[in-house]
């Protein structure tokens, strides 16, 4: 009984503290993260974009990794979704990937690295069973 009572006690912690402003995510996506950095008495946003490697985790602990190269070197940044460090996520734009980790980015450079963009579904060619928009016949 007392450890069912700790269970909802954490739940409810953690229930307040995930974030619901943020974009639906997906491996392959382009983000744009804004960051806040100390830096001695001071803090800054610092912009991190790039594609989104992996996504880990799930509630409280879901983290990403975005990499992206600078200065002909790749970097890699993992964020806490979650996070009261994070300010805001944007998804620059969707990549199309038949992976759920992106490693074999790692060893891309230049135009080998990017990514196809996913394409949304048009609305007349998910009416037609075919898949195909329909054209009007010459009868």
């Amino acid at each position: 009984m007392k450890v069912d009572l700790r269970v909802n006690v954490l739940d409810e912690i953690v229930s307040d503290q995930i974030r619901t402003d943020l974009p639906e995510l997906a491996t392959g996506d382009t983000v744009r993260v804004s960051a806040k950095v100390v830096e001695g008495t001071r803090e800054r946003i610092q912009v991190f974009e790039g594609v989104v490697m992996r996504l880990r985790g799930g509630g409280i602990t879901r983290s990403i990794t975005v990499r992206r190269i600078a200065s002909g070197v790749g970097v890699e940044r993992t964020f806490k979704v979650n996070s009261p460090r994070i300010e805001k996520i944007e998804v620059m734009r969707h990549g199309q990937v038949r992976r759920a980790q992106l490693y074999f980015l790692r060893g891309r450079v230049g135009k080998a690295a990017t990514l196809r963009e996913r394409r949304p579904k048009s609305p007349t060619a998910a009416s037609s069973p075919t898949g195909e928009a329909s054209v009007p016949s010459k009868s």
